[in-house]
């Protein structure tokens, strides 16, 4: 397919970096709209078509599966309006909540672009504790299902193995009700269910994205369903 993301995205958002000011996003809003906003809802639309043949219960929508590109700044130091980076979800259509609503909207697919910083991942981040006491609960039921969806060699070779250095993803002990020695005693500390891989800004630039996110989307696949399974989101067949 044609090339979705041009160096203008790249340029837009160092731009913005240097220039945080509601002032000059206005003035430049129309090299946003064209440059970043537009690559992003076709983007969206492209994943839409190939999760219906790959996982038709997740939904890429050019409005709903964007992040706003304005920061939240209420309870921050940083009072920087807007995000130097743009991303989107691919959520799962059961609980029907996209962007916004996706840390109790199960487990999905993310997409972000940043100068230097691009990425794909999957999973579950943060969850709230009742969806977190859900997935403990299923790992305690499921370990084997579990270990076959994160050990399979696809996760292994482009992933390594689930992102736990950021703080507050992994507990030192284990949670409340868990006895010491447990089987599943290193995923129950996790409070955070997530792989990712870097993208280059090349690898962005590529009319080869979508094909490569995809494969890296099919590999988070099992795990994605797994996570999913735990809080009561099932796999479909079609649309």
């Amino acid at each position: 397919m044609p090339r979705l993301f041009t160096p203008a995205a790249f340029t837009f958002l160092r731009a913005l970096k240097r220039n945080n000011r509601r002032e000059w996003f206005e003035a430049h809003r129309p090299e946003y709209e064209r440059d970043l906003l537009a690559p992003l809802r076709a983007l969206a639309e492209e994943f839409d078509v190939r999760f219906a043949t790959l996982a038709p219960e997740f939904v890429g929508d050019p409005k709903r599966s964007l992040f706003r590109i304005y920061r939240d700044v209420r309870f921050s130091k940083d009072k920087t309006p807007y995000k130097t980076h743009a991303a989107m979800w691919i959520y799962h259509r059961a609980p029907g909540r996209g962007v916004g609503k996706e840390i109790d909207g199960g487990a999905g697919f993310y997409f972000h672009v940043e100068p230097g910083a691009s990425l794909v991942a999957g999973g579950l981040w943060m969850p709230p504790r009742p969806s977190l006491a859900k997935v403990r609960a299923h790992l305690d039921e499921d370990l084997a299902g579990w270990q076959a969806a994160v050990g399979s060699p696809a996760m292994r070779k482009r992933f390594g193995g689930l992102t736990d250095d950021e703080p507050g993803v992994k507990l030192k002990r284990l949670p409340r009700g868990y006895d010491e020695g447990h089987p599943a005693g290193d995923w129950l500390r996790n409070n955070s269910f997530t792989v990712s891989r870097p993208y280059t800004d090349a690898e962005v630039l590529s009319p080869k994205v979508v094909d490569a996110a995809m494969k890296d989307f099919a590999a988070m696949l099992p795990m994605v369903r797994w996570l999913n399974r735990a809080l009561g989101y099932l796999p479909s067949k079609s649309r």
